[in-house]
């Protein structure tokens, strides 16, 4: 693997932790007795927009192509 490729695949696997911190934080606000616009959905969803939109570009630039 390329220094390249391994920047790239670090990139997406950091990304998908995001998102899954995001999703876990929307979950755990929506389980308790959280508002819906409590500080913690808010961080949720910006957490899970942040990663899904890195993963989307990462995938978009072509991943694994140099």
């Amino acid at each position: 693997m390329t220094g390249r490729g391994a920047h790239r695949a670090t990139t997406f696997v950091l990304s998908l932790l995001m998102a899954a911190i995001g999703l876990a934080l929307i979950v755990q606000v929506a389980g308790g007795s959280g508002g819906v616009i409590s500080p913690r959905m808010v961080l949720g969803v910006l957490f899970l927009a942040a990663g899904v939109g890195r993963m989307y570009v990462e995938v978009r630039r072509g991943g694994g192509r140099a």
